[in-house]
């Protein structure tokens, strides 16, 4: 089970780097198609700022997850690994709420399914 946690966090920490990525530095393009049916066109380049800042965030969380693979113990690697999980899912879980039931199954879920295994290793 240990080795699944470790997956799934890994793809959980790569897909906040690719929103990173997409939100502060791709938002007018690749941002544009991923979003197009939540935000007309015209919206993009006035949000860009709103977006970068979002990415941010979102690597923050990255950077969280990518953290707990470096730290040696494992009682702390599990805590840091859990609570930046926890920071992803009650933001996915807000998002499908707030915006579109697709966040829940793109972001929330990953990171459940990492929380999940990380508890049974």
């Amino acid at each position: 089970m240990e080795v699944i946690a470790k997956i799934l966090i890994a793809i959980v920490a790569l897909e906040h780097l690719y929103i990173l990525w997409m939100e502060m530095f791709a938002w007018e393009t690749k941002g544009k198609e991923v979003f197009k049916a939540a935000l007309p066109a015209e919206m993009f380049k006035p949000t860009k700022g709103l977006a970068a800042n979002q990415g941010l965030y979102n690597g923050f969380l990255a950077a969280g997850l990518i953290w707990s693979f470096l730290i040696k113990d494992p009682q702390w690697q599990d805590n840091v690994a859990l609570f930046f999980l926890g920071c992803v899912a009650v933001a996915g879980i807000y998002g499908a709420i707030s915006a579109t039931k697709k966040i829940f199954f793109v972001q929330a879920l990953p990171a459940i399914l990492a929380i999940i295994a990380v508890l049974l290793k």
